[in-house]
């Protein structure tokens, strides 16, 4: 291996990273509100990617115009989602919660895959050139995309939980819900808003892959390879998640390449993340940057 194509292989796979970590802030975000780990994530970017493609096929709206239509949409959606379906559910066993998050996962596959066939649809072009050079590197022009709006969206995250109202009313609730609520938070609020952030930001990581990849049933998996990044960081850590996405995304490049040339395993890059994952936990069961939890008994 050559040190420009590592640096290559380096690159995109941070560029892929900073997606999974803004994909993995979601997870957590739930997470830290409700206690809840959502198994329908990965159905929340397919969404975002069918309805930003729909807008821009059949309404024939801009890109960009499309794109803002699109996180308004996830907005409603993920609000109406907490209200109607999971806001019934406070006080139910944990378990109740999770099967549910996963029979909604079954129903929207089956949905968007009624509504939009099971085919794979591309994009319509957005960019004038599909790929860029950046000191001296090859790389697409919607990774560079990816990038900033990742950058950008781990920036308002930050700025959100420190110095926002409702980002530390988020934070209060996370931490105890019967203090929050004594305090004047309304934690059924905190709870919605939250899963309207999860749901945005995942519709805004589905578009840029719809964009690459093009859209289809098999978009909705983005969330599970996501899953090894929240658990590798730690499940209640924002900071976990955007490290456990950049060891993800390298570690994948890297392994696709030591596959293709040496191993010849054929799928080393979709299970390596696990066998990392497994590694990791057995030194530290709490994930990278995860809260430990003692219980007296």
């Amino acid at each position: 291996m050559t040190t420009s194509l590592f640096v290559q292989l380096l690159v995109n796979g941070l560029i892929v990273g900073t997606l999974y970590g803004v994909v993995a802030m979601s997870f957590v975000l739930i997470y830290k509100a409700s206690q809840i780990v959502n198994f329908a994530q990965g159905e929340f970017l397919l969404i975002g990617a069918w309805v930003c493609w729909w807008i821009m096929t059949d309404l024939q709206l801009p890109f960009f115009w499309s794109f803002i239509l699109t996180l308004a949409f996830m907005v409603v959606f993920g609000i109406l989602l907490q209200v109607v379906v999971l806001r019934p559910l406070i006080g139910e066993p944990i378990i109740s919660v999770i099967m549910v998050t996963i029979g909604l996962s079954i129903f929207f596959q089956a949905m968007m895959k009624w509504m939009f066939g099971v085919f794979v649809q591309p994009f319509p072009p957005i960019f004038e050139t599909s790929s860029v050079t950046i000191l001296g590197l090859q790389v697409q022009t919607a990774y560079v995309m990816s990038l900033v709006i990742s950058l950008i969206a781990m920036g308002l995250f930050a700025w959100f939980f420190k110095f926002s109202k409702i980002g530390l009313a988020m934070r209060a609730t996370a931490f105890n819900q019967q203090v929050a609520q004594s305090l004047g938070v309304s934690v059924k609020q905190m709870f919605a808003i939250s899963w309207a952030i999860s749901a945005v930001v995942s519709a805004l990581a589905g578009v840029v892959v719809g964009i690459v990849n093009g859209v289809s049933a098999g978009l909705s998996l983005f969330g599970f390879k996501v899953f090894p990044a929240v658990i590798l960081g730690g499940l209640d850590s924002i900071i976990g998640a955007v490290v456990g996405g950049l060891i993800i995304g390298v570690l994948e490049n890297m392994a696709e390449y030591v596959d293709g040339q040496f191993l010849h395993i054929g799928n080393l890059y979709a299970v390596a993340p696990y066998y990392v994952l497994i590694i990791i936990l057995m030194i530290k069961p709490y994930g990278l940057f995860g809260t430990k939890n003692i219980e007296r008994v």
